[in-house]
């Protein structure tokens, strides 16, 4: 799996979870939808914290579904993490010296699971747990960016992935989600039922997956040679965001 698949995951989660309930509801079950955004700071744990130094940084989203008064929601979480960049500027080339360029390599990983949660279908206050099962995609990726370029809108002239490679991975989570708006005396029946404000952390434990780090590519008369990590990938993660009721 190569991170350009992750913006069509993300489209295709949006796209089923959002319309899974109205289905199940012109089927004559009654369902209820979930979905929500969450900021996510990822803390390597283990071998994989003895291996990393650094923290990771970014966000998921999710979508679920289950039956209307029923505890138990059934989903899908897609998350990324940024646990390291290194940028430099470079000449464009040996003919061109005279024009520079952005090079910045970054350290990703792409999570992607199925999960199960238990939680109150309805309340100011709900607590939840969470089971998942999934993987984790490591990669490494160089892309060379300038202003004087227009490419595309972030202005990259090329990009490539350096080095990936992808983990098995389960855990389990807890948290709280505290309504901030109650949406069930609306005159129209669009929007959410209600909004809530979502804590929790999560701890995903990882198989073996080698991988690179800050400092791993080193660059030698003009030779590229990567120093290679290899342990297991456990991640804890602690998450603030936001949750809607459908």
């Amino acid at each position: 799996m190569k991170y350009l698949h992750v913006p069509v995951l993300a489209l295709s989660a949006i796209a089923f979870f959002g319309a899974a309930p109205g289905a199940l509801a012109q089927s004559g079950t009654g369902a209820r939808g979930e979905a929500g955004l969450t900021f996510t700071v990822g803390s390597p744990q283990g071998e994989f914290g003895d291996q990393l130094s650094s923290t990771g940084f970014g966000g998921s989203l999710y979508g679920a579904v289950g039956l209307n008064e029923s505890p138990v929601l059934f989903g899908l979480d897609l998350g990324f993490l940024i646990y390291g960049r290194e940028r430099r500027r470079e000449p464009f080339s040996t003919t061109i010296p005279d024009v520079r360029v952005d090079v910045i390599t970054t350290n990703n990983i792409f999570l992607g699971h199925l999960f199960l949660r238990l939680q109150p279908a309805e309340g100011a206050f709900r607590p939840y747990a969470d089971a998942l099962f999934g993987l984790k995609y490591l990669f490494t990726d160089t892309r060379i960016r300038s202003d004087g370029f227009n490419s595309n809108d972030d202005n990259t002239v090329a990009r490539s992935t350096n080095f990936d490679d992808t983990a098995l991975s389960y855990g389990f989570g807890a948290g709280v989600q505290f309504e901030v708006w109650d949406g069930t005396g609306r005159e129209t029946e669009s929007g959410p039922d209600a909004v809530y404000v979502d804590l929790g952390a999560r701890y995903l434990f990882g198989s073996h997956a080698e991988y690179l780090q800050e400092g791993s590519v080193r660059r030698e008369n003009g030779n590229v040679t990567f120093d290679v990590n290899r342990s297991e990938t456990d991640i804890l993660n602690f998450r603030i965001g936001v949750g809607m009721r459908f």
